[in-house]
């Protein structure tokens, strides 16, 4: 069963036996999410000092004009697309009905215990090392260092492909277990879907954007183009991966009249640096967590956009694996926005049950920065 589906189930079971549950096996259920919480926790410096450290040193194999011209596009689009969730964001989910909730902490339903793994180093530590080593490989070119960095950031991958995201199902049916059985449920469920509509459609809207772009210096159709990328979204819907959907990008990117020499650096190096879709889910879920998680404070405009800077940088070196944007974008709302075991159950339950269009429009999105990329240089 595709890992959307099982989460869409997870949700729908876990609200059914939320209302039926004893209290000890909701309980059970919580002490479940705490001890995953922790393990997320734990990992969330490793994931950000191994996979931004590797991406920087890597950008250092990909110096032409043509890879350069790639990367300066993808990191516009992802800033522009989550300003654009922001200003969004701010007007329009203050005016959800939000109740405050409490989930793995829930004084109703506590854990049995609790399994502290205390992190090797704090996220501000994580992102400034992984920042020294990545640029650093660049100018020293040491073999030995940058071995250790690639290997780190491959027993990662492993990690969270085999292990953590196959959890994730379980995860988000201990968090809809508690949602249900605290009565919170209903109150809430109006609000959930309405922040993941807002996330489609501003996904729907940077889409035309990019596309009508592309359009304009290509001088084509913007809407035929986007027609083309059809196959793509589909592809990169149903798999939640943008790596997996890389040969289904490439066809539908040729049948753009993009060249194959284009393509070929194209397709690959936006799947694993371009995520504009992600990261307007991203923005727009904590947003949204930030008015239902009781003791957070809203941030101002000034952090918002130093939140976007540094996600934005983080979402270059995220896994191309389903999840592989939120886990990566973890640290960076901890460090910036102070979130707690609570924000980052329902962080991960939001964007896990919409990733699939996030991932679809990063897919999609690539498309456009094939077109633009090819009619600069070819």
């Amino acid at each position: 069963m595709p890992l959307i589906l099982r989460i869409i189930l997870a949700a729908v079971l876990g609200a059914l036996m939320g209302a039926i549950a004893p209290d000890w096996l909701v309980r059970s259920f919580n002490t479940l999410s705490m001890l995953f919480e922790s393990f997320i926790k734990f990992l969330i410096p490793l994931i950000i000092l191994f996979f931004i450290a590797e991406g920087l040193a890597q950008l250092q194999k990909k110096s032409n004009k043509i890879v350069s011209a790639i990367v300066g596009l993808a990191f516009v689009s992802t800033i522009l697309a989550g300003l654009m969730a922001i200003l969004v964001g701010l007007q329009v989910i203050p005016l959800f009905s939000f109740m405050p909730v409490e989930i793995a902490q829930s004084a109703q339903f506590p854990a049995y215990f609790k399994l502290p793994l205390i992190p090797i180093m704090d996220i501000l530590a994580a992102l400034l090392l992984s920042f020294i080593i990545g640029i650093g490989v660049q100018y020293t070119h040491g073999q030995a260092i940058q071995q250790l960095v690639h290997e780190g950031q491959n027993i990662l991958q492993l990690l969270l492909k085999n292990i953590v995201i196959p959890i994730l199902p379980l995860y988000i049916l201990s968090i809809f277990i508690n949602f249900s059985a605290s009565g919170i449920i209903v109150n809430t469920f109006a609000s959930y879907i309405g922040v993941l509509a807002l996330a489609i459609v501003l996904q729907m809207i940077w889409l035309l954007v990019l596309y009508i772009a592309a359009g304009i210096i290509s001088k084509q159709n913007p809407f035929t183009l986007l027609r083309n990328m059809i196959p793509a979204y589909v592809t990169a819907f149903g798999t939640m991966s943008s790596v997996s959907t890389i040969p289904v990008s490439i066809r539908a990117n040729k049948n753009n009249h993009v060249h194959e020499s284009i393509v070929n650096v194209t397709v690959p190096l936006c799947a694993t640096i371009h995520l504009c879709g992600s990261i307007i889910t991203i923005l727009t879920c904590s947003l949204a967590v930030l008015h239902l998680v009781p003791g957070l404070v809203q941030p101002d405009m000034a952090q918002l956009l130093l939140t976007l800077l540094l996600l934005s940088f983080v979402m270059i070196a995220a896994p191309g694996v389903p999840g592989g944007g939120v886990m990566a974008s973890l640290g960076v709302l901890t460090l910036m926005f102070g979130f707690n075991e609570d924000a980052i159950g329902l962080m991960i339950a939001l964007y896990m049950t919409q990733d699939s269009f996030g991932t679809a429009t990063n897919v999609t999105g690539d498309g456009a920065i094939s077109v633009i990329v090819d009619r600069w240089y070819s």
